[in-house]
């Protein structure tokens, strides 16, 4: 059983941080994909980073500059530290999975159950 769950969210001010973290349990960690996703609300869940088995990473527009995706295969840990925290970066983010490199794209099999992160201005 997969099981992948999210922590460190919260409330900041504008052109604040914040680490996210995502635990991860159930499978070969070090072979998936993994990736960071959010959702505002009335609005689609959008990818923001992603990386895969080799490390690689890929941001979206949005957040390239301002947000870091890494992972700690030993400890079976997907961080993002997010800086210089605007209020649009408002959301619910989740952390995904698979073996499948989907890119940004929410098609991963895999999902947290989500923390919430608010920036205000």
């Amino acid at each position: 059983q997969v099981h992948l769950v999210e922590s460190g969210g919260g409330s900041v001010q504008s052109g604040g941080s914040l680490r996210l973290s995502c635990a991860v349990s159930g499978y070969t960690y070090s072979t998936y994909c993994m990736g960071w996703f959010r959702q505002a609300p009335g609005k689609e869940r959008e990818g923001i980073a992603i990386i895969d088995s080799d490390s690689n990473t890929r941001y979206a527009d949005s957040v390239k500059g301002r947000f870091t995706i890494s992972r700690d295969n030993a400890n079976n840990i997907l961080y993002l530290q997010m800086n210089s925290l605007k209020a649009e970066d408002t959301g619910m983010y989740y952390c995904a999975a698979d073996r499948v490199d989907w890119r940004l794209l929410p098609r991963y099999n895999y999902w947290g159950q989500g923390t919430q992160v608010t920036v205000s201005s």
